[in-house]
């Protein structure tokens, strides 16, 4: 992804908004369906976590940090991966929506990625985006 480059996906959820916000804040929850490698999870501005994710038999160190939060509703936490030139954020916020709550999600670049690498292509992150949020979230909230 390119400086500036943003993802944004909208999903809306069969929960509550508590429901929605403990499944993207909650490390036992978010380890379900998210990352299971994640030691740990807080939803506390400056909180930071570093963990390794495998993909196409390469590793990865995946590094958050909480940026901004308002409890229940909106949290955004910066996102880069260790050794790899480039830098992001990451933003989820919920709304109430019929009888469940809405996502609304954006991965934006805020300082380039490596272009020639294929993984970090929008394309790509748009893929595991959807992967995430459209397929293993919503499995996750129709069993718990």
């Amino acid at each position: 992804m390119k400086n500036g480059e943003s993802i944004e996906i909208e999903v809306d959820l069969p929960v509550s908004m508590d429901a929605a916000w403990q499944a993207i804040t909650d490390p036992e929850r978010m380890r379900q369906w998210y990352f299971p490698m994640l030691p740990d999870f807080k939803a506390e501005v400056g909180f930071s976590v570093e963990f390794n994710v495998e993909c196409e038999g390469r590793i990865f160190l995946h590094q958050w940090e909480v940026l901004d939060l308002e409890a229940g509703r909106r949290i955004v936490y910066s996102w880069r991966y260790g050794g790899v030139p480039g830098d992001s954020k990451v933003s989820w916020e919920l709304a109430e929506s019929g009888e469940g709550s809405r996502l609304t999600f954006a991965h934006t670049a805020t300082e380039s990625f490596d272009t020639d690498d294929p993984l970090f292509s929008r394309e790509s992150c748009q893929a595991g985006w959807e992967y995430f949020l459209n397929g293993q979230l919503p499995a996750f909230l129709d069993k718990n």
